[in-house]
């Protein structure tokens, strides 16, 4: 008997009698047995340690060249009705996908050792977390799930101790690593995720967004919770109160900088506190008050960029204990390099590229995707409220977008039912980067397009559900970095951005610092803290602003986007958005 649950002990025979590997490890967490795992990479040249003295206990590793990014395209929700699982995601019947999954996995660990990782989402002693295990055959797999999740045999004794299947199942394989064999498979139904032919973090890393997230979120509308693709910070005023925020943006638009941010010297007396910098879990607690946990234990984030001037903090959390993963190396110091990371020119450096070949000066040295996985309680500013298993009372919920005219730099939501609206219609404008179209907008509902388990609607529906649960729900801003004025933008954004949670602090707070509009309230001329910054009156309007005209053809826009669900309807956001639209039609323009 390998652990004291019986159905782990079954379901780890029924894997085993799969894949048919060589050996199976049941992982303790350990430090011997981290370095042996490690040793393991090392000898198979997978991976490179680095300069033990600017970068302790840092490796660099090399995934395969065609496995280095979420594969969206191949990433199934697989349930018993298609329309559930909504025009949102990729569908595939529990049927077809179990017998391509086991096509696939047949005798797939064959020669290599099968790690079964149990592990925790969440403080290990907090009521709101949950029980997996994951079962793999990467030793670079198990590395990063010890510092992204509370794993090994402490894991194993909470889910003993629970007893029954208590557990979400995670089967990843590397198989061969053909993209003809690589499928991301969620069975909801099953509490079941399939991954096969991939070792990409987001692919094969099943606790984060697999498990945390689109498993998490069906279990979330079963049992009355949310599980969000959200940062959770705290900000400390001057009179050392501290009010915590969750935040949702589509990707590009500064999330962990804003869940990493340093506070600029014109604002002394604030300071941002750091809880998570990707995935929130939000509970009603006893009293009706919305708290949050960050399921997670660690960072994996985009390397390229993070430099000192951008993000101190997260430059600072990845100085040690750190697994970098496809970022060039500089092979005069044995550091690793990326683009961003400080003024160099990379054709004059002896750099090997992310790929392990000399660089030549094509391309990028570094992987656009490359990552680090880090632990949270590296950030200098991680505040130990994230082991609070009880986790913090939200003040305050924040949607952000990217769009260069019609957003202004920020507005609260008259309501909940308001808010749940900017969330429903939170977007992005495409960059030339992005796609070969420029200004094309794009749509990500509370940021979860590529991760809500089930319909969008279902999902709309099941936020509102909220209002009717508490008297107590944080209050919902929207804001947006990104304004344009003659193709520039004209708000700084980065450590400035603190005096917008700064206004955000003073609203939840009741004080008197807005103005209604039928789009949401928007913030006084005066009451934005503006000290030392070079902004002019006229900028400022701008920044406030908003185009009745112009938000009338968003309200027919998100309303073709609300009817594109099938017959699942969310009517109480519809009528909420012709609402706006007739009140905007009346509005003085």
């Amino acid at each position: 008997m390998l652990t004291k649950n019986i159905y782990l002990n079954s379901w780890i025979k029924e894997v085993s009698d799969l894949t048919n590997p060589k050996d199976i490890h049941i992982c303790t967490g350990s430090i011997e047995e981290e370095e042996t795992l490690k040793q393991i990479l090392l000898n198979s040249k997978d991976m490179v340690k680095l300069n033990p003295e600017k970068y302790p206990n840092c490796y660099l590793y090399r995934s395969n060249p065609n496995d280095v990014a979420r594969t969206e395209n191949l990433t199934y929700i697989c349930t018993s009705f298609k329309e559930e699982a909504g025009p949102n995601n990729n569908w595939m019947s529990p049927e077809e996908a179990h017998k391509k999954a086991n096509s696939i996995l047949k005798n797939s660990m064959s020669g290599r050792t099968m790690y079964v990782l149990p592990y925790v989402m969440g403080p290990l002693s907090s009521p709101y977390s949950k029980c997996g295990v994951e079962i793999t055959d990467s030793p670079y797999v198990v590395l990063n799930m010890l510092i992204m999740t509370r794993a090994g045999s402490q894991a194993l004794e909470k889910i003993e101790e629970i007893g029954g299947d208590c557990f979400t199942k995670g089967l990843h394989s590397i198989v061969d690593l053909s993209i003809e064999k690589r499928n991301i498979l969620h069975f909801p139904e099953e509490n079941l995720i399939i991954s096969t032919s991939t070792g990409y973090g987001g692919n094969a890393l099943l606790g984060k967004k697999c498990h945390s997230l689109r498993i998490g979120s069906w279990q979330a509308r079963q049992e009355g919770w949310l599980a969000e693709h959200m940062l959770i910070l705290g900000v400390q005023t001057p009179d050392d109160k501290i009010y915590y925020m969750a935040a949702a943006f589509p990707s590009g638009c500064g999330k962990t900088n804003l869940a990493m941010l340093k506070a600029p010297l014109e604002m002394k007396g604030y300071k941002v506190w750091t809880l998570g910098d990707d995935i929130a879990w939000l509970h009603l607690d006893k009293d009706g008050y919305l708290r949050a946990i960050n399921p997670e234990a660690g960072l994996f984030g985009i390397v390229p960029g993070t430099s000192e001037k951008t993000n101190y903090n997260a430059y600072h959390s990845i100085m040690k204990d750190t697994i970098f993963t496809n970022v060039a190396l500089n092979l005069d110091d044995m550091t690793p390099w990326w683009e961003g990371k400080d003024d160099k020119d990379p054709r004059s450096m002896n750099l090997v590229d992310w790929k392990g070949n000399p660089y030549t000066g094509e391309g990028p040295a570094a992987h656009p995707n490359s990552r680090f996985t880090t632990s949270i309680k590296n950030c200098p500013s991680y505040s130990s409220m994230a082991e609070d298993p009880e986790g913090v009372v939200l003040s305050a919920i924040i949607f952000g977008g990217r769009r260069e005219q019609l957003t202004p730099l920020v507005m609260e939501a008259k309501n909940w039912t308001h808010g749940v609206f900017l969330g429903a219609c939170a977007a992005s404008e495409t960059t030339a980067a992005a796609t070969t179209k420029i200004g094309v907008v794009r749509r990500d509902p509370m940021a979860m397009k590529p991760f809500c388990c089930y319909n969008f609607s279902l999902y709309w529906n099941h936020w509102l559900s909220f209002k009717d649960k508490s008297l107590h729900l944080p209050k919902i801003f929207h804001v947006n970095w990104f304004r344009k004025e003659n193709s520039k933008f004209i708000w700084p954004g980065f450590s400035d951005n603190l005096r917008v949670l700064a206004w955000i602090v003073d609203s939840c707070n009741g004080k008197d610092n807005k103005i209604y509009t039928p789009i949401g309230f928007l913030p006084k001329k005066d009451s934005l803290n503006l000290s030392n910054m070079n902004i002019s009156d006229t900028t400022l309007d701008t920044l406030l602003s908003f185009n009745p005209t112009l938000w009338e053809k968003e309200c027919s826009d998100i309303l073709d986007y609300f009817s594109s669900f099938g017959n699942y309807k969310c009517d109480t956001l519809i009528k909420e958005c012709l609402n706006i639209k007739e009140e905007l039609q009346k509005w003085d323009k």
